[in-house]
């Protein structure tokens, strides 16, 4: 899926939790510590974001 959505922020796994020195992103799945704006080949969607890219073709 090559979208103009592919990013880690709207993936299924993606997991934001604010700390008292801000915003901390972790990848659920892989464990590791990302960016929303990050891309990965392990890229799943949420069911929002799958609907809207449905919408667009």
């Amino acid at each position: 899926m090559n979208s103009r959505y592919h990013c880690c922020a709207t993936c299924r796994h993606f997991y934001a939790e604010k700390t008292k020195n801000g915003m901390a992103y972790t990848c659920v799945r892989l464990g590791y510590v990302t960016k929303p704006n990050y891309q990965f080949s392990c890229w799943d969607p949420r069911s929002d974001i799958r609907t809207k890219m449905e919408n667009e073709q």
